[in-house]
């Protein structure tokens, strides 16, 4: 699919983005409200989804209801493994729901056509997100030789329970071992600051999600004064530990400057995962600035550029021309994920005591067993 640019012709982006389980839906569907420009539920009845490139959506669950609750995401793009009503946080009974329907799903897929990139938003913790997805992910390396994969993986609030914790730990590692084309980390926990309320923040972090994505899709789509590609972003997410996340920053008519702008994009407050660039914790990086001409001076541009390049080991940038103050998106590739290491500390000890409880649960009936061991039963 081609359309002509300002210099000749350029390939149009082929996305695919699959949210998979109820974490992975509503992130969807943030991304569809979105595109959709409006806040009504009703506007995807009326009006047609504003993608700066070629999107396809999909929304995969085993649980009907959670289906039924989106408001954006059209029912042609929601699909329903069938026989199954959830899968209770048991990823066992996922994976055996997922290759029992193998087929199913990705013809669902295929038959929306190829694609150069793919983005699968997922829940770690759940049941149907954290088991679907890295099987889902390994077909789709099998069936599309040439496309760039991006799990999106979503860490629970540390609370949440030693069942989402245990999931969390296996499905990281079974996503790193399907070897997808690196990781974007979104840490609930980091981001509840967001707001007082986990409801709340649910929705802002989806929204937050949503919002750097599309900025991604466009950019990686249009054509810039420094050129960044999909090949350059695929670069920078196979930095480091291949897992990193996203950070945004938008100036203002009071505070225009573009280099304020950078700093602010790759500043824990605005980054999904928590990381401290200035710590060496940052291996690559990809940032991305809009604005109009009157806000992007490019020798400034540079000389930041410069700056973080001796912090962080290379620097893509790319430069669109768009009216306004200055945006700016940063993808950061890690080489330290403190947050990720806990979590699996966490899990660890999640997992002992609930093999210890069920211990002692099955050594108390045992016990109890033992009253009637020398009797039999009378009528």
């Amino acid at each position: 699919m081609y359309w002509e640019g300002a210099s000749g012709f350029e390939i149009m982006l082929n996305v695919l983005m699959i949210g998979v389980g109820q974490c992975g839906n509503r992130i969807l569907d943030a991304v569809n409200r979105q595109a959709f420009g409006g806040a009504s539920r009703l506007s995807k009845y009326y009006s047609r989804q504003k993608f700066p490139s070629r999107v396809e959506t999909l929304a995969v669950n085993t649980a009907i209801n959670d289906l039924k609750e989106l408001k954006f995401t059209q029912a042609k793009d929601r699909l329903h493994v069938p026989n199954l009503h959830g899968v209770g946080a048991n990823r066992n009974k996922g994976k055996e729901g997922f290759w029992d329907n193998r087929d199913m799903i990705m013809e669902e897929i295929e038959r929306r056509g190829d694609f150069d990139i793919a983005f699968v938003m997922t829940s770690v913790s759940g049941g149907t997100g954290s088991s679907f997805s890295p099987l889902l992910i390994h077909e789709l390396k099998s069936r599309y030789k040439n496309i760039t994969l991006i799990p999106i993986s979503v860490l629970p609030f540390r609370e949440e329970g030693s069942i989402y914790l245990q999931n969390s730990a296996f499905a990281l590692r079974e996503l790193m071992e399907v070897e997808a084309d690196g990781m974007v980390l979104v840490d609930n926990q980091y981001l509840k600051r967001c707001s007082g309320d986990i409801g709340s923040a649910y929705d802002k972090i989806n929204n937050m999600l949503a919002q750097r994505i599309l900025f991604l899709i466009e950019s990686l789509d249009t054509e810039m004064l420094s050129v960044t590609d999909l090949g350059d972003f695929k670069t920078v997410m196979n930095g480091g530990l291949r897992m990193g996340t996203l950070g945004y920053y938008q100036g203002d008519k009071k505070n225009p400057s573009v280099r304020a702008a950078i700093k602010g994009s790759l500043k824990e407050m605005g980054l999904l995962y928590p990381a401290n660039v200035d710590a060496g914790e940052a291996a690559r990086a990809m940032i991305i600035i809009q604005g109009s001409k009157d806000h992007l001076d490019v020798d400034e541009i540079t000389k930041e550029i410069e700056e973080l390049s001796s912090t962080i080991g290379h620097v893509f940038k790319g430069i669109v021309v768009r009216g306004g103050p200055p945006k700016v998106l940063s993808v950061i590739a890690l080489e330290k994920v403190p947050g990720v290491v806990d979590l699996y500390e966490r899990a660890k000890r999640a997992i002992h005591e609930e093999r210890d409880r069920r211990e002692r649960s099955r050594s108390q009936l045992n016990e109890a067993f033992e009253h009637i061991n020398d009797l039999e039963e009378i009528y």
